[in-house]
């Protein structure tokens, strides 16, 4: 492989077709420059130029290395650049996954906007609960995670930050009797067949739904467990049962399904953006992007609040 040096020496050469030019241009003597073409093109084992005593001109094998000789010397030139970038985070790739439910809340307007301001950035999403999500971790196939669990109960040994919390709301066949209702009473719904994920892929969130129908007294009847949010909507929509699912899923609209909360007060759950430490500097900027947006529309609404009461 040519030296850079040598690869600009021979790039002035064919532009200028001229070695004392040349060689001005590169603020030298024509003697070495000419020495270093020579050298070049023993190298290559081809005349890359056609000397006469009047000219001088490529020669077919010099014509052919001149746009690939650009082309190393520009991303020579853009090295440092790039290197820069990816140690502040501005460049590389971002390998993410993420809980169904998030993506029908605030996730793809984050991501937008992160794509907006970090173009270099080469996202890779995967939709993963949370017991795939932490073999992805150990098998280091993701940098970082949107998590469902109960509130503050992310998954321990990770740096977390709370992003989302929101109610679980009731999905329910449209035809139920307590679907007439607003927000339909416990009593309403504690004898009902119960959907809900299995335990594995949010067992905080879990224990927190059977502990909720234990304080009032109850035990639920479950019958069928189904991983995505999506598919609990869908046996639902078939007359199976209810399900709990998070607020944001009621974008989802099935056919012949309603959402409910429930009176007297909802059970919460939490969605944590997770990372392990030390966070690369990619991870770092996604990190403080969510937080950013946030906070802001936080601020946002303070503000509106602040309005409205005046």
């Amino acid at each position: 492989m040519p030296e850079l040096r040598t690869l600009r020496q021979f790039v002035a050469v064919a532009e200028e077709l001229h070695f004392s030019r040349a060689a001005q241009r590169l603020h030298m003597t024509q003697p070495p420059l000419s020495l270093a073409i020579r050298g070049l093109e023993r190298e290559l084992g081809a005349d890359l130029f056609q000397r006469t005593q009047r000219r001088v001109g490529l020669s077919p094998a010099g014509a052919a290395l001149l746009p690939q000789a650009r082309r190393l010397l520009a991303e020579a030139e853009a090295l440092p650049r790039l290197v820069q970038a990816a140690a502040a985070g501005l460049a590389g790739q971002l390998r993410l996954a993420f809980v169904s439910s998030i993506a029908y809340g605030p996730l793809p307007g984050w991501l937008s906007s992160f794509r907006e301001t970090h173009a270099d950035v080469a996202l890779q999403l995967r939709e993963a609960t949370l017991d795939v999500q932490l073999a992805a971790f150990d098998a280091d196939e993701i940098d970082a995670g949107f998590v469902l669990h109960a509130p503050g109960a992310a998954p321990p040994g990770f740096a977390a930050w709370a992003a989302l919390q929101e109610p679980l709301v009731l999905a329910m066949p449209q035809g139920h009797p307590a679907a007439a209702l607003r927000r339909p009473g416990f009593a309403r719904i504690a004898a009902e067949p119960l959907l809900i994920f299995p335990r594995p892929i949010a067992p905080s969130l879990y224990d927190a739904v059977l502990g909720f129908y234990r304080a009032h007294g109850a035990t639920p009847h479950i019958a069928q467990e189904a991983i995505q949010m999506q598919t609990l909507v869908n046996l639902v929509s078939s007359g199976m049962g209810l399900a709990w699912v998070p607020a944001s899923v009621m974008q989802l609209q099935r056919p012949g399904v309603v959402y409910r909360s429930l009176a007297g007060g909802a059970l919460q759950c939490e969605t944590s953006l997770v990372w392990r430490e030390p966070a690369p500097p990619v991870v770092q900027r996604f990190v403080g992007h969510v937080v950013g947006l946030v906070r802001a529309q936080q601020r946002q609404s303070s503000s509106l609040k602040r309005s409205e009461r005046r």
